[in-house]
């Protein structure tokens, strides 16, 4: 079995909405211009890049952005021209919620459990109901449709349907997901939350818990875990506050290395010491306390929203945003970690200033997928990256992205069009068929 990352293509409306409350980088950018080929392109480059370090690398389609079959379910009616000049009227939030840019973030589209670790022996994946933020959960039923087409092999893989979208299930995918395992030992699955649906318990004062607890242990039950294998930390509510909207924020994990900060769940200790009970001697845990690095630096540069990954010699490395590079106390955590005794030996510093200001690095970019041999050979559709493919997305991207968007651009039918025509043509270029509402 080996790991294919499933990166998010970013979509040709790219903006910076300021829509996602306790994602700081989204408030503090949003309104401003942004460059769609630009954020496409350094999307492509950090898949190149990983490609070459010897990691299987695939793609998932952008979203149809702005939605207009959102928005005539909200009762705008008539051509599309006057659907969108009647949801830009006012302060134009609806327009603005139907066109966010934030589905590029495949970390949020699944939560996946790998046939290794499934007692019916398939890869499940549970598309994201990202229920508590309405500009997301419009993301789950595109995300489950463009995952049916690639994972369409039932005998292998099951794709579920979302959970309920309702707050009490609200489940933000694998950026609240760990897997971890050692030699040995079977997989442990981390199923993280922020808050409980049902009954009381510890919660954040300033941002909203976006993923509760039942919401995890109904994907757990889903992916056919086995009770034993699966833990269900909590975020530290501090942690969510401080801005770690989700796990990832504060804590990455791959086999047998997991570096967490320490307001990344509620008992770090305990977490810790559950874990080595279950992955012996060889679990490698790497901590960061708020005095080694300030919360506030881990938020900004975003250490732990990097790629840890295995490579091909079996070593570890880590793919960390420039903005990590360029944070002395960031910088410093991961020279230690690198300095430490286990797998990690280097890190790689990437420039993803697009997605960074919208509020997602590297980490954010990818949806990890463990996959035996014969099931990389069953996937569907054209989506793993290799040469040609990589050049013809790179050409489709420059002809079709533009390199300026402004907010007012959101209400101009033309980028509506141009986007629709765009995402026709990639459906044919990966070969997955008629995904999109609007191709039906």
């Amino acid at each position: 079995m080996r790991e294919v990352e499933f990166d998010g293509i970013c979509g040709p409306t790219h903006n910076f909405g300021g829509l996602s409350a306790g994602n700081l980088a989204s408030t503090v950018h949003g309104g401003q211009v942004s460059n769609p080929r630009a954020a496409a392109l350094q999307g492509l480059a950090k898949m190149r890049f990983v490609r070459r370090l010897g990691v299987a690398q695939a793609v998932l389609p952008p979203h149809p952005r702005p939605r207009l079959s959102t928005l005539r379910r909200l009762g705008f009616s008539g051509s599309d021209e006057e659907v969108l000049a009647e949801a830009a009227r006012g302060d134009g939030i609806l327009l603005r919620l139907v066109s966010s840019a934030a589905a590029m973030w495949t970390a949020n589209a699944a939560t996946v459990v790998p046939s290794a670790d499934a007692a019916d022996g398939r890869t499940h994946l549970v598309p994201a109901n990202l229920a508590q933020m309405f500009h997301r959960a419009i993301e789950a039923d595109t995300t489950r449709d463009v995952l049916r087409a690639i994972f369409a092999d039932e005998a292998r893989f099951a794709v579920h349907d979302p959970l309920p979208s309702v707050t009490q299930f609200a489940d933000e995918g694998a950026a609240n997901h760990t897997r971890l395992v050692t030699p040995g030992h079977a997989a442990v699955h981390l199923f993280a939350w922020g808050r409980r649906a049902f009954g009381d318990g510890a919660a954040p004062s300033r941002f909203p818990a976006r993923h509760t607890l039942e919401a995890s242990q109904a994907i757990a039950r889903l992916g056919r875990v086995a009770p034993a294998r699966a833990i269900f930390p909590q975020q530290h509510p501090d942690g969510i506050d401080a801005g770690s909207f989700h796990t990832d924020v504060l804590a990455v994990g791959n086999e047998s290395v997991i570096l967490m900060h320490d307001l990344a769940f509620v008992d770090p200790a305990g977490l810790e010491a559950e874990l080595r009970a279950k992955l012996g001697d060889a679990l490698r845990v790497v901590r960061a306390s708020a005095g080694e690095l300030p919360v506030a630096d881990a938020v900004a540069a975003y250490p732990y929203n990097s790629e840890l990954l295995t490579v091909a010699d079996g070593r570890m490395v880590i793919v960390a945003p420039a903005d990590s590079r360029d944070n002395p106390r960031a910088r410093a955590f991961l020279d230690r970690v690198v300095a430490e005794d286990n797998p990690v030996v280097e890190v790689h510093y990437l420039d993803l200033r697009q997605s960074m200001n919208n509020g997602g690095g590297p980490a954010c970019l990818r949806l990890r997928v463990p996959l035996e041999e014969a099931e990389i050979a069953a996937l569907g559709g054209r989506v793993l990256l290799g040469d040609a493919l990589e050049r013809d997305l790179a050409a489709w991207i420059e002809r079709r992205y533009r390199d300026r968007l402004a907010p007012a651009d959101l209400a101009d039918p033309a980028l509506a069009r141009e986007s629709m025509v765009a995402l026709d043509e990639l459906t044919g270029i990966l070969r997955l068929g008629s995904v999109y509402d609007f191709q039906r």
